[in-house]
């Protein structure tokens, strides 16, 4: 018998699903978590999934968070044990004095169970096979049961689950009545024959308020339009292909003229990457607002072309969806790992400006707002979210949009300003800030016109080799990057509550465990100062903040630390000042690997005193 007192917490604790892929489980994981979210509490899910298409180990990991934390927190309080493949690692998962529900058709020795953890078995198959007769039945059919029984056993009102289903099958009355009784099957047997509730329990409460539940790649394929794209060129690559999916969704809505139905929009599905790079470009340059969706390896196909558009000085937006590499990977995994091959993409001397959102509501504003800086600058805006923020719903602030914004399409020369007089050099610097005036092709029917190209030339576009026309475009390109600084979002600073020495960056999806670490090590005594990078290059604050600081923890989800390099690289500090705090192994970071990391770092430090020996 288990000496650990059992856990009990009301509206604060991680459950997690262990399922195969292929089993229909996702769609009734999420119904779950959206009944709780329906209950007023904010809920954080995740799934984790393999790249296989069937018959692998999946999991869906929810964080219950009444003070509403949605990073991942680490750790797991209620198992669901639904794949006997993953049975003793699901197991080693939970916290002393969790809890383990599964399916106990199946007699399992007492040796298959810890002792300090409370098991709650039902005969899920058993109950399908009495009830059901086709097999795909019985299998989605064992899903709802369990949502049933988990209802029960938290303490969830029935009602709330039972409404969830009719508004998700509405219209389909007979989907509704079969999804309802076998609810009702696992509610009621739980009721009967488990103690219920447990020790955890989701209380009804006002968390969630008016906070919306979206994914990122939805939010930037929202972004996409409002910040004024009418062309998207793609290859499908996981897992970035939704960005697209849910562009050409809204296109549909928003792009489509009402009096004769044309499409305003153009959505092209290249036959490679390198080819929808190319087509992005070629609209860019004819004046469209073009992007692509992509990942890595997508990144490492583009690079010929982003060196084009960076020397012609083409606008174009590129949303990076980053997974786990190198090579192709991890696909369905999460990191942070494409900063130095998009900061510096393409070969020779070039430098790219990258956006860092760090959820759902960013990954639109920023989104909307990449198609703006890559006018006004000219030049490629690389996008960087990953597949945690990009395929994983998470709740967030409702999108915001000013109606009376407008485009800001930089320096574009019309035709009464060529007529006018205006000297008109393609990559002439007339004011100072490196960005020359370019014109649309077709603005005049004799003025104004240039030959775009990716070998050197002179400010008036003209073919040249002479290394001073080589030395002036280089160095204005740079001055135009220090223009750029000024235009990225700014970066984003936590100040602990007591003054410290100590500081971290971070950017991201990091964001959310990173907020949730800088508590639980405040909690411990531990102060921290934090900094939010949102874009690069950087802005001055950044290296401010590093020299500020006697040590600055950089915490990110690669191997490498690729943050760090590029803070040494473009800031000149000092190496030592900045200690890594890696996370790489494809799972989002959590707030107790962070927490951990920095707490270990900080205790090794310290210095004990010595103190002298007294004789006796």
């Amino acid at each position: 018998m288990s000496q650990v007192k059992p856990i009990a917490s009301s509206n604060d604790f991680v459950i997690k699903f262990a399922n195969v892929n292929g089993s229909g489980s996702a769609s009734a994981n999420e119904l779950f978590a959206r009944a709780i979210m329906r209950m007023g509490v904010p809920v954080a899910p995740r799934n984790i999934f393999p790249s296989n298409i069937q018959g692998m180990p999946t999991w869906y990991e929810m964080r219950v968070s009444g003070a509403g934390w949605l990073g991942r927190r680490g750790g797991c309080d209620l198992m669901v044990a639904m794949n006997p493949q993953t049975w003793d690692r699901d197991i080693a998962e939970i916290e002393p004095g969790g809890y383990l529900f599964y399916d106990s058709t199946k007699t399992l020795p007492r040796s298959r169970f810890r002792e300090d953890i409370t098991v709650l078995g039902i005969p899920l198959t058993e109950m399908c096979n009495r009830e059901y007769t086709d097999a795909r039945q019985r299998q989605l059919f064992k899903n709802i049961m369990y949502v049933g029984a988990l209802t029960a056993l938290l303490g969830i009102d029935f009602a709330v689950v039972e409404k969830l289903i009719a508004d998700q099958y509405r219209g389909k009355d007979k989907l509704i009545g079969a999804n309802v009784n076998a609810l009702k099957l696992g509610y009621e047997h739980a009721r009967a024959h488990l103690p219920c509730p447990i020790g955890l329990r989701v209380e009804r409460s006002d968390g969630v308020g008016d906070k919306i539940f979206i994914n990122g790649n939805d939010a930037c394929g929202l972004g996409a339009v409002y910040g004024g794209a009418t062309v998207a060129a793609w290859y499908p690559i996981t897992p970035s292909t939704s960005v697209i999916e849910a562009f050409g969704s809204y296109c549909r809505k928003y792009r489509t003229d009402p009096d004769n139905g044309m499409a305003r929009y153009a959505i092209v599905q290249a036959e490679d990457e390198l080819a929808s790079i190319g087509m992005v470009i070629g609209a860019a340059w004819n004046g469209a607002r073009a992007f692509t969706a992509t990942s890595g390896p997508g990144i490492s196909l583009m690079q010929e072309f982003f060196g084009l558009a960076y020397f012609a000085e083409v606008p174009a937006v590129i949303f990076d969806v980053q997974r786990g590499g190198p090579s192709t990977g991890m696909p369905t995994r999460t990191q942070q790992s494409d900063l130095i091959s998009c900061a510096y993409a393409s070969h020779g001397d070039t430098k790219h400006v990258m956006l860092f959102p760090e959820d759902p509501y960013e990954c639109f504003t920023l989104g909307a707002q990449a198609f703006d800086l890559a006018d006004r600058l000219q030049t490629p805006v690389f996008v960087l979210l990953d597949l945690d923020i990009g395929m994983n719903d998470r709740l967030c602030k409702p999108f915001d949009w000013d109606d009376s914004r407008r485009y800001d399409r930089g320096k574009i020369m019309t035709a009464e300003m060529l007529d006018a007089g205006k000297n008109f050099g393609r990559y002439l610097d007339v004011d100072g800030d490196g960005i020359p005036w370019r014109t649309i092709p077709g603005t005049h029917p004799s003025k104004g016109a240039f030959f775009s190209r990716g070998t050197t030339r002179n400010a008036y576009a003209k073919y040249s080799e002479a290394g001073t026309d080589y030395v002036y475009n280089m160095e204005r390109l740079r001055h135009k990057l220090e223009t750029a600084k000024k235009l990225v979002p700014a970066p984003v600073v936590q100040m602990a509550a007591q003054p410290t020495r100590s500081g971290a960056i971070h950017f991201g999806s990091t964001s959310a465990a990173m907020t949730e670490a800088l508590s639980l090590l405040e909690a411990g005594g531990v102060h921290v100062d934090a900094m939010r990078v949102r874009g690069f290059p950087f802005a001055d604050e950044v290296i401010e903040f590093i020299n500020a600081h006697d040590e600055v923890f950089v915490v990110e989800q690669n191997e490498s630390g690729q943050l760090r390099m590029l803070l040494l690289t473009e800031g000149e500090v000092d190496p030592k000042k900045l200690i890594r705090v890696l996370h790489y192994d494809g799972t989002p970071i959590t707030a107790r690997f962070i927490a951990g990391k920095i707490g270990d770092a900080l205790s090794a430090h310290k210095v004990t005193p010595i103190r002298k020996q007294v004789a006796s």
